[in-house]
């Protein structure tokens, strides 16, 4: 129920953070994988940590690194076709997890970080997603897992442009499960609460705030990148073929107090 053997995952942002511990969970339960993101060095980076995590059970992977700049949006399409390419067919699982937060105050937005912020993090999931759902309609079935935030639902401080952005995603989830969902394609969010990564680094540079928020959790601490493991695998498999539109807090706790 659970394995993934034969699918293909494209995961964006995978060059670090969520993207690469789903790239590396999605291979360790099956999948080839292509990873995207800006950097190919970092990307490498991710696909000997995919190797490193193989070799344990003897095991390899396919793997396959495509460097694409996502804010580049008239290259949608073609980045879609030579993810196809790459696959041997197409897309079965889609991981839209590239996003960037600028931690701006109101007072120090421009046009310019709006635009970054809601193109990579809201436009992007949905304009790849639909260069990628013929293939998932023909085969009627198909993954697409996108990632929410905390802000989805609640304002932070420094987060205005951030919070729309992933406030949007949550309904663009929705709308998509709406729109896709009869054609045996479910779509669904991960909503992370605090983990240790480049967008978060600023957080967990700060000893005192990182504490701060781990007791704001019913756990008593953040997130640790493996916790991210279980839910990609289980919304990118069969094991949650009758679940689509939904948005699951994986925080420790964090939005139940």
């Amino acid at each position: 129920m659970f394995s993934l053997d034969g699918k293909t995952a494209l995961i964006t942002g995978a060059s670090s953070g969520i993207g690469r511990q789903q790239a590396i969970a999605l291979a360790d339960a099956g999948a080839s994988v292509v990873v995207v993101g800006r950097r190919e060095d970092a990307l490498l980076e991710t696909v000997q940590l995919i190797n490193k995590q193989l070799a344990k059970s003897d095991r390899q992977a396919s793997t396959h690194v495509l460097s694409w700049d996502l804010l580049d949006r008239d290259s949608i399409s073609d980045l879609a076709a030579a993810c196809a390419a790459l696959a041997g067919g197409g897309i079965d699982i889609l991981c839209n997890t590239a996003g960037v937060n600028h931690r701006q105050s109101v007072d120090d937005i421009t046009f310019d970080s709006w635009d970054s912020t809601l193109n990579l993090n809201l436009a992007v999931p949905f304009f790849l997603a639909r260069e990628l759902i013929p293939y998932m309609q023909q085969q009627r079935w198909g993954k697409i897992i996108n990632v929410a935030s905390l802000q989805s639902r609640q304002a932070f401080p420094n987060g205005l442009a951030y919070g729309a952005s992933k406030g949007g995603i949550a309904q663009v989830t929705r709308a998509m499960a709406e729109a896709w969902s009869e054609h045996g394609i479910t779509c669904n969010a991960i909503a992370p609460g605090f983990f240790p990564t480049e967008l978060t680094a600023p957080v967990f540079a700060n000893p005192s705030q990182s504490d701060a928020l781990a007791q704001r959790t019913a756990m008593g601490r953040n997130g640790e990148m493996q916790d991210l493991n279980g839910v990609t695998v289980f919304f990118a498999s069969p094991a949650s073929d009758y679940i689509t539109g939904q948005i699951l807090y994986v925080d420790g706790g964090f939005t139940a107090l």
